[in-house]
């Protein structure tokens, strides 16, 4: 067959060796009291799939405030930074390119996260979702709405965060703008319903994402930060679509034009859309004509249509995420057109190396 297009290297603003990306996954590996990755466990589990054209590390919390599951990795500690060090030198010895996804989880929280306190939010809205704690499940409570004042120390945590990433060694950051998480809390109606400058308009729901954007590229060069968002979300995370959904996606890719940024990460739906009204249901096709810059697109790809989407000029790149949990080499297998390994679902979120770093390559050839 002709060259895959998703074999082939794409250099704007990322130097890159392909167009396989390694998307976030939360993986729950950092059990430790300091929720530290690890070189032996995390290291590992990177530098097993460097051969992607770039990695983007599971959601990191920039702070203590931003946490909401258990044994997720942070980036804002000296013990975190000299973690990710080990690990962003390991996937550089083999060629590989690293992003740190930055995370804030908002709502998706519970004061056992808080030592009792409400969870930060757009407004005091529940989401009704369940939020992943020591002691297992439970259910969201209502969070505490932020203050002028704490959304002002957010963006510092965030801006901390991106100069925290640039000693750790890392090649960017990815602002996680997505998933019900806390910038699409201010996003959307159903989250939002401030009366203040960043409730209202889409012009102030978008606000908060914008000044973040803007002191993160004080420490880092923007060509070095991307964002992702999912504009179709519906029904997960405690998200609904309303008239101003798309709109308010619509006004922040088109004014992301203004900036040189790595890529802009868009997924699509990961439910059936067909019959939400107000939802798109392509989501590459629909904002590709909006976005100047690259393109990334992830959410139920696998090799042919990750090929297609390239090749019909609806993304740059395109990201994986299961199908790299349970193949390490799954650009090699890409390459030899080999069948893929299968994942285990069960080990997702549990410890340890089981379902983490064990998953053989397809052959010793391909090592």
């Amino acid at each position: 067959m002709s060259k895959q297009q998703l074999l082939l290297p794409y250099n704007k603003n990322i130097n890159m060796k392909n167009r396989v990306v390694m998307a976030p996954m939360t993986r729950s590996r950092a059990d430790n009291e300091g929720n530290v990755p690890t070189d032996d466990l995390q290291g590992l589990y990177y530098e097993q799939r460097a051969s992607a054209g770039l990695i983007i590390t599971e959601g990191s919390q920039v702070s203590p405030d931003a946490v909401g599951y258990i044994h997720t990795p942070g980036i804002y500690s000296e013990e975190q930074v000299e973690g990710w060090k080990k690990i962003t030198k390991r996937v550089h010895d083999k060629g590989g390119k690293i992003y740190i996804q930055l995370w804030h989880v908002g709502r998706i929280s519970h004061p056992d996260f808080h030592n009792g306190k409400l969870p930060l939010s757009a407004s005091a809205i529940n989401p009704n979702a369940k939020s992943f704690t020591p002691e297992g499940f439970k259910d969201t409570v209502t969070p505490k709405e932020m203050t002028t004042e704490e959304i002002k120390t957010t963006i510092k945590d965030f801006q901390k965060a991106a100069a925290n990433a640039v000693k750790a060694g890392f090649d960017g950051v990815e602002i996680h703008s997505s998933n019900g998480y806390l910038f699409h809390q201010f996003f959307n109606g159903c989250s939002n319903n401030r009366t203040d400058e960043y409730g209202g308009s889409i012009q102030n729901k978008t606000r908060f994402f914008f000044e973040v954007l803007d002191a993160i590229k004080e420490v880092i060069p923007q060509e070095k930060i991307a964002a992702r968002f999912n504009p179709s979300l519906d029904g997960m995370f405690g998200i609904s679509i309303d008239e101003e959904t798309i709109p308010t996606f619509e006004y922040i890719i088109k004014k992301l034009n203004d900036y040189n940024l790595a890529y802009v990460h868009l997924s699509e739906p990961f439910t059936d859309v067909s019959k939400v009204p107000f939802a798109v249901t392509e989501i590459a096709k629909h904002f590709r004509p909006l976005y100047n810059g690259t393109l990334m697109i992830n959410s139920g790809f696998d090799q042919e249509k990750g090929n297609k989407v390239i090749e019909e000029g609806h993304a740059d790149l395109v990201a994986y995420g299961k199908p790299f949990i349970s193949n390490p080499d799954l650009v090699e297998r890409f390459k030899n057109n080999l069948a893929l390994a299968e994942w285990d679902q069960d080990t997702f979120y549990t410890t340890g190396t089981k379902g983490y770093t064990d998953y053989p390559k397809a052959s010793k050839e391909l090592v």
